[in-house]
């Protein structure tokens, strides 16, 4: 499983002139890995001063947000796998006999659900991302300033893992028939994509303004 490989062998692996990983598994990765960044800085934060002097209410706040982002994480996990597989429905498809009306109506309608299930595993991997990327805020403010540009890396790696993925949903519509499926999942997408920018540019904005301050 690509989830269990060494970085360097799934890095190599990454080169090579085939489609597995591509660009869904690796955002998948690298969400797991912002979001990851982020419950270091609480590690990071718990136990100083300064996080003891937060509000009971925003240290709450905080565990439970670690409690959540590991829960995301293993989420994203199985889906580095999971996406460089989706795509194996469509291919299984091409194959299928097309000489008779039957068979060719039948491998149609296999092709059109094997688009359908290779663009839902990417939009769940962007999904989690913005869903991560919207506990973040808490880390953001009060988590600990020596830490912060972790921060900053966690944020940029949980967008880009959500705009990643949401490349591959984009793609695979384009081969969709159904125009209010596609309409449907379009929407979906745009909504997650305009999600995790706007999200990502406020926290770089909390980032930076810590950065200068300190």
């Amino acid at each position: 499983m690509l989830i269990d490989q060494k970085l360097t062998e799934y890095l190599e692996n990454a080169k090579r002139p085939e489609p597995l990983p591509g660009g869904g598994s690796v955002s998948a990765y690298v969400g797991a890995l912002g979001a990851a960044l982020n419950i270091m800085v609480y590690e990071l934060s718990v136990g100083k001063k300064s996080y003891e002097a937060l509000p009971e209410e925003t240290r709450k706040e905080i565990v439970e947000g670690v409690d959540s982002l590991n829960k995301i994480i293993e989420d994203l996990k199985p889906l580095v796998d999971e996406d460089s597989k989706s795509f194996d429905a469509v291919l299984d498809a091409y194959k299928l006999p097309k000489e008779t009306e039957e068979e060719k109506a039948a491998r149609s309608e296999a092709i059109q659900k094997g688009f359908i299930h290779a663009l839902k595993v990417p939009l769940r991997i962007a999904e989690l991302c913005v869903e991560a990327l919207d506990l973040v805020e808490t880390f953001a403010k009060n988590g600990n300033i020596h830490a912060i540009t972790d921060v900053g890396c966690g944020v940029l790696m949980l967008a880009t893992g959500a705009e990643g993925a949401l490349f591959n949903v984009y793609i695979n519509l384009k081969s969709i028939k159904d125009e209010q499926a596609r309409a449907e999942y379009n929407k979906e997408a745009d909504a997650l994509l305009k999600t995790a920018r706007e999200l990502r540019d406020g926290y770089l904005h909390i980032v930076y303004e810590r950065l200068e301050n300190e």
